[in-house]
């Protein structure tokens, strides 16, 4: 089915703690505009595709997504490895590490769990593919954002 090398694509190296990253990241783990939601989106709606070029593209952008899902644990994993309690918790995830220790759970930064509901798959080919353009352009859009963020 696949083969799976024990390597990142793009090879993450955070070396110290940064929780405040950590839970900025959390959104592109759990939330609703995360690579988890759009490979899973992806992977959902090929089925309902007429033309075996669309599946395969929808397959091959699903399982991309899914890599990045796992770049981003990395990092989310790196920048919580070492962080001491009070570091946790001056980020704003003391609640998150009561639940799930050093684990990294598909949640937002608000804790908020990851749901399906984050995504559609009405097997219409039409809205199906509308419905990824716009989580996309959702993405993009919210990208100045998040880096404005990281100067504050």
């Amino acid at each position: 089915m696949w083969i799976y090398e024990k390597r990142l694509e793009y090879p993450v190296r955070i070396t110290k703690p940064d929780p405040r990253m950590a839970k900025l990241l959390m959104a592109q783990y759990g939330g609703p505009d995360s690579e988890l939601a759009a490979g899973l989106r992806y992977l959902t709606q090929r089925y309902s595709m007429p033309d075996d070029r669309v599946r395969a593209t929808l397959t091959d952008i699903g399982t991309e997504e899914m890599a990045h899902w796992e770049m981003i644990a990395t990092m989310i994993t790196q920048c919580m490895q070492g962080a001491s309690l009070e570091e946790l918790t001056a980020a704003g995830l003391d609640g998150y590490y009561v639940m799930h220790s050093n684990g990294v759970f598909p949640a937002d930064p608000n804790g908020v769990p990851f749901t399906s509901a984050y995504f559609q798959c009405t097997g219409d080919p039409i809205a199906d593919l509308t419905e990824d353009m716009a989580a996309d352009a959702a993405t993009s859009d919210s990208l100045p954002t998040f880096k404005k963020s990281l100067n504050h």
